[in-house]
């Protein structure tokens, strides 16, 4: 399939299908460079969306104890960890999150985005300029839709794979 910027599209093959999300650099160019080089590297592989809450949103991101494929891969403890890289400073912005928006997840800190993200699946204006919004769902949100629920998710989906769309081979 063909994007209108492939170099800031992020294609996302989920247990539940396919996710693409137009990354918006124009508002957060720090978390989309971020989220490119985590993606390029593998490190989304395996990681399962841990916290999903219904008429809100899905989680995902937890690189460092929510990648299934790892050793490491401790349910307990994913959505505790991040990446091997520092924070990210936040570029709070005017785009609203509302369904199919994807946001970066932080602490109490507003400079604590590191790699873990969610995406909407409603409006939740109250998030508002409080955290990064970074992209949004182009195709697939039904299959964001069917992601298994739980605080913390009992046997979760996971990305099965995250990748740029300039890397994917036609």
């Amino acid at each position: 399939m063909a994007y209108a910027d492939p170099e800031n599209t992020l294609v996302i093959e989920t247990t539940k299908g396919k996710v693409v999300i137009a990354m918006k650099p124009d508002v957060a160019p720090g978390h989309v460079d971020h989220i490119k080089k985590l993606a390029r590297e593998g490190a989304y592989d395996g990681v399962v969306f841990h916290r999903v809450i219904d008429g809100f949103m899905a989680q995902t991101g937890d690189v460092k104890f929510g990648n299934s494929n790892l050793p490491e891969f401790n349910p307990s403890r994913a959505g505790t960890g991040g990446s091997k890289y520092p924070n990210i400073k936040q570029e709070f912005n005017e785009t609203p999150h509302k369904r199919g928006t994807a946001s970066m997840a932080r602490a109490q800190d507003p400079n604590s985005a590191n790699s873990q993200f969610f995406i909407c699946f409603q409006d939740a204006p109250f998030l508002n300029r409080q955290y990064t919004v970074w992209g949004e769902v182009i195709e697939g949100m039904e299959n964001v839709d069917q992601i298994k629920r739980g605080e913390p998710v009992i046997n979760p989906d996971k990305m099965v794979s995250v990748k740029v769309a300039a890397d994917i081979a036609e």
